[in-house]
């Protein structure tokens, strides 16, 4: 078995497309498409269901892709490891974001690790929900997410709390509670809502509803959005009220307010997760200045510049 075979299963894997798998490699299709039958052949089985519409993995595939991934990541630490003996660390560092939860750790961390390793080629990914991020790290697709905390993650995966923050609810300005200042959760019980879709991978959108159900409701949910900068510009415009931490706030859209809930803060937890399986060299100096800028039991706080 040849890597490059792997790679190309990794490229149509992800781009469930032979056309773009091909554009992706710098390489024709039919070639493509010859090296992904020699790799089954070795493998015995097929991999992929291929139709005239549509390419998907099959059984086998799904099987063999977190090796794929894992084999291909030793092969590039081993490099990274060899350029790097005698200088600085070297390599490329794929670091997985949401966004809205990262504005104030985010360029704080990024700036950090360019200063102390300019060697070290930083390849941000956004748009990376929690339970995404947590599946991406362990394939190997990522060698870092930021990610909510909900649980202790299984092996081999690490966590590191960086932030703290306490949940809240943002309504349209012209909200009848708007003014208020602060509100019990239960007076949301009629409204509707905007939230991210009930699919499991928003720690936030969990931790939402999870808030929701204990005053005593299910929130209405007139519009799921999976990016959060638009959820607030929705409900900026009227759509709904949502549930988001109080990182937000100084990113609040215009036509958009703020409230407290009353009673015990309701925390929302965030950090970085990696897989110490990972050998790679980016990843190591990664983690130093993790514990640089942010050390392990100290947080931050929305309230804080970080």
């Amino acid at each position: 078995m040849e890597i490059r075979w792997l790679e190309a299963f990794v490229a149509v894997a992800e781009e469930m497309h032979f056309g773009r798998a091909a554009e992706r490699l710098h390489m024709a299709q039919s070639p493509l498409s010859q090296v992904i039958r020699r790799l089954e052949r070795q493998v015995g089985m097929p991999l992929f269901e291929r139709s005239t519409r549509s390419v998907s993995l099959t059984a086998s595939g799904e099987a063999l892709l977190p090796y794929a991934y894992k084999a291909l990541r030793t092969l590039g630490n081993a490099v990274e490891a060899a350029r790097s003996a005698e200088g600085e660390p070297t390599g490329r560092l794929t670091l997985g974001f949401s966004g809205v939860h990262n504005h104030h750790t985010l360029p704080r961390l990024t700036r950090s690790l360019r200063r102390a390793y300019p060697t070290i080629e930083l390849n941000l990914v956004g748009g990376v929900r929690t339970f995404d991020g947590l599946r991406l790290v362990r394939n190997g697709e990522l060698d870092a997410a930021f990610v909510g905390f909900l649980g202790t993650p299984e092996p081999p995966l690490l966590m590191r709390e960086i932030s703290r923050q306490h949940l809240g609810v943002v309504v349209p300005a012209d909200h009848p509670l708007a003014g208020r200042g602060t509100i019990p959760l239960q007076e949301l019980r009629s409204e509707p809502f905007v939230m991210g879709p009930v699919d499991g991978n928003s720690a936030m959108t969990v931790q939402a509803r999870q808030a929701c159900q204990a005053a005593g409701f299910v929130p209405n949910v007139v519009q799921a959005v999976s990016d959060p900068f638009l959820i607030l510009s929705m409900v900026a415009a009227g759509v709904g009220v949502t549930i988001v931490s109080s990182e937000v706030m100084p990113i609040l859209p215009e036509s958009s307010a703020w409230l407290e809930l009353e009673g015990a803060p309701i925390m929302f937890r965030h950090g970085l997760t990696w897989s110490q399986e990972n050998e790679s060299v980016a990843l190591q100096a990664f983690v130093r200045v993790l514990d640089d800028v942010f050390p392990e039991g100290v947080f931050s706080s929305a309230q804080v510049d970080s």
